[in-house]
């Protein structure tokens, strides 16, 4: 399984980019995962159709957008990409808009994304690392983030293990 902090790189990072509408958004982070050779151009026509289709479900909390397609829309190998917006844009979700986060992924089977989605739960569900990823300054620092944020949640999942004795090592 692989974690958010290894699907997500400077190349696939871009921070304050300024989009005009909810398309330009899910492009500028599918164009990412195009040029680091992750997805195959249509795939970000695929991001888009797909929520033209279905409407603004990729909207998943407020704020955020997580655009992706189907494997055979020319996924090359599992990866994910996210960018800051300069301005929040409206995508249509009453609920969740306006977006400033868009993360895009793409899958090439139907399980190696789960643990760098489920790193990504967590990490929307801290508020103070939100707020880091949108006023970082860099892609460094974005991705220094994220790792910090793994890191504490694998302690803290080691320290619950040994306190239930479920995890023993031998001598």
């Amino acid at each position: 399984m692989t974690s958010l902090s290894q699907m997500l790189t400077e190349e696939t990072v871009a921070l304050g980019v300024r989009v005009h509408d909810w398309q330009e958004a899910v492009r500028a982070a599918g164009n990412l995962l195009v040029q680091a050779g992750k997805v195959e151009p249509r795939y970000v026509d695929a991001m888009i159709k797909m929520s033209q289709e279905i409407g603004p479900y990729i909207v998943i909390a407020p704020g955020v957008a997580l655009p992706h397609a189907r494997p055979e829309d020319g996924v090359r190998e599992a990866c994910m990409s996210l960018v800051t917006l300069d301005l929040p844009i409206y995508f249509g979700n009453e609920n969740n808009d306006p977006v400033r986060l868009v993360v895009a992924f793409g899958s090439a089977d139907s399980g190696a994304h789960i643990s760098a989605l489920s790193d990504l739960g967590r990490l929307l569900g801290d508020a103070s690392a939100v707020t880091g990823i949108l006023n970082a300054s860099s892609g460094a620092q974005l991705l220094e983030l994220v790792r910090r944020s793994q890191r504490k949640h694998n302690s803290k999942r080691i320290k619950e293990v040994d306190a239930h004795g479920s995890a023993q090592t031998s001598g």
